[in-house]
């Protein structure tokens, strides 16, 4: 690779990362915050920040709803209906009545099924611009915005004794180590240049004279390793921001920072300790190549089933979040370390925060949810088990089904390289939101510990059990492979549970009737 492609890749790659991180996941954090906060305390919450539209655009809106409604309806239903054609000559094997090649017929109908969505998603857009006024808030997403011009125009506020130079350097160490954590994080498989809109083999390593590109920006021997040494220089910056601003509640605030994320780190560190065993490598990329080749994720296998419950309950610690944000304690500390902070600075702490979530998220999507791993995808397509994919596809193509069609073989249904790398990347991104969706229940759920309760838990709870699992996992490394299937299969086993008797009942429950209590009759 040329120096030239190396830079130009490696600033795409930065380019990406700051758009999903700073760009997109954490003003969505945000919003999301403020929506949940007002929805509990029963406030409009965040739907002043819009866009005003001309006098008269709500009654347009509100006169093109139902017109809107009734297309989407005929839409789909024709859509729906032409689907249902293509499934009866499939299962009757025989597609000469149809008035048009299944290929066509499937595109159709597929297409009509999509504008109708569309539509229909647009019939309730329109419905909330009229009854908005015609004012357009995005639904509160224009917030995140207009919080960051407000920290951009408001005064920098410094108290008169605080020590300028580290008063101004403290936001700054504590937002740069959380952006650069994504240095080692893989969000997709290796990209090979040369055949990027081609089939690439499913094993193996590609031949030739080819351009491996890794969707990573620092490719390094030793992946968790600097993320752990980089994450943990945002601990000076809370420590330096609460003893520079002169202020006894900020100093109270930045020595819990420090004592809590320090204690917190360690723990972090232990929790993964059993993945390295199982995973063999200190690599993040090896260990989401390690679950997609061993076709399970790192979630299943029981040790790592433990280390995850640990790790997440580390992460939450390490961040300072809802139920252990004791360095900042508004009851009790004004707003700690962040106290004397306004402006861009506050901006500045108030971001590194939720780019700490979303980091933590990705760490946790590779270490344990297999990366940009995404069931039945491989390297050269989609392969469901057995042959009944490539069957439905051969016949939707309208070509005789012989197991050797272009594109198509008796194992699934070929994808040039560069689709398969951008399944893996939504993939991948779609665990990272479904992970902090899991975080802001939790920041909801539970109510702040005191803080010597949060340091037991750490040092008395986290710590043991972290050293107790590491010895549990010696045990299976070294009792061989018949050990590590019961250990898959127990994993799997607690993870479908966890989900069955946790997650579905709470769906299901209506969240404005407590629980054991009978809704009200209509």
């Amino acid at each position: 690779m040329t120096t030239g492609l190396l830079l130009l890749t490696t600033a795409l790659k930065i380019l990406f990362i700051l758009l999903v991180t700073v760009g997109a996941f954490a003003p969505m954090l945000v919003w999301a915050e403020r929506r949940q906060s007002a929805m509990m305390q029963d406030r409009i919450g965040p739907h002043r920040a819009g866009i005003r539209l001309p006098a008269g655009a709500a009654d347009a809106f509100r006169a093109s709803v139902l017109p809107m409604r009734l297309a989407a309806a005929a839409s789909g239903a024709v859509g729906a209906l032409l689907l249902l054609l293509l499934a009866f000559a499939w299962a009757a094997d025989d597609a000469s009545w149809l008035p048009v090649s299944p290929l066509e017929l499937t595109a159709t109908g597929v297409g009509l099924l999509v504008l109708g969505g569309i539509l229909d998603v647009g019939s309730k857009i329109h419905g909330m611009l009229a009854d908005n006024g015609g004012n357009i808030s995005l639904a509160g997403l224009l917030h995140p915005l207009a919080d960051a011009l407000k920290f951009i125009f408001k005064e920098d506020f410094v108290p008169p004794k605080a020590d300028k130079l580290l008063h101004s350097l403290a936001p700054i160490i504590t937002l740069m180590p959380a952006i650069a954590v994504f240095a080692v994080i893989p969000f997709s498989d290796v990209l090979y240049l040369e055949h990027w809109d081609a089939v690439v083999p499913r094993n193996g390593v590609v031949t030739g004279d080819v351009t491996a590109i890794p969707l990573q920006v620092a490719n390094l021997n030793v992946g968790v390793l600097f993320l752990f040494a980089i994450a943990g220089t945002g601990i000076i910056g809370a420590a330096i921001g609460g003893y520079a601003s002169d202020n006894k509640y900020s100093l109270i605030g930045g020595i819990r920072a420090a004592s809590q994320m320090v204690s917190y780190e360690v723990a972090l560190g232990l929790t993964i300790v059993p993945c390295f065993m199982i995973y063999d490598s200190l690599r993040l990329e090896a260990m989401a190549t390690w679950q997609h080749d061993n076709g399970v994720w790192g979630i299943c296998v029981l040790p790592i089933t433990i280390a995850f419950v640990l790790f997440f309950t580390a992460a939450i610690g390490e961040t300072k979040r809802i139920p252990f944000d004791l360095p900042e304690g508004e009851s009790e500390l004004v707003g700690g370390y962040l106290t004397e902070y306004s402006g861009m600075k506050f901006g500045m702490f108030f971001m590194s925060e939720f780019i700490e979530v979303v980091g933590l998220a990705a760490v946790a999507t590779v270490i344990f949810f297999g990366g940009w791993d995404l069931p039945f995808v491989y390297r050269d397509g989609i392969d469901f088990p057995g042959v009944w994919d490539a069957q439905l596809a051969s016949f939707v193509m309208g070509v005789e089904y012989n197991g050797a069609v272009e594109g198509i073989d008796a194992t699934g249904i070929a994808l040039a390289h560069w689709g398969v790398l951008a399944l893996g990347v939504v993939g991948f991104l779609a665990k990272i939101v479904a992970l902090i969706w899991f975080q802001l229940l939790t920041r909801w759920s539970l109510p702040r510990f005191r803080y010597d309760q949060m340091m037991q838990l750490c040092w008395k709870g986290l710590l043991p059990a972290a050293l107790g699992n590491i010895l549990f996992t010696g045990v299976v490394v070294l009792l061989g492979e018949g050990a590590m299937q019961m250990a898959v299969w127990s994993g799997t086993f607690v993870v479908v549970g966890s989900i069955v008797f946790f997650f579905l009942p709470a769906l299901k429950r209506d969240p404005r009737v407590p629980a054991g209590a009978q809704p009200a009759a209509s």
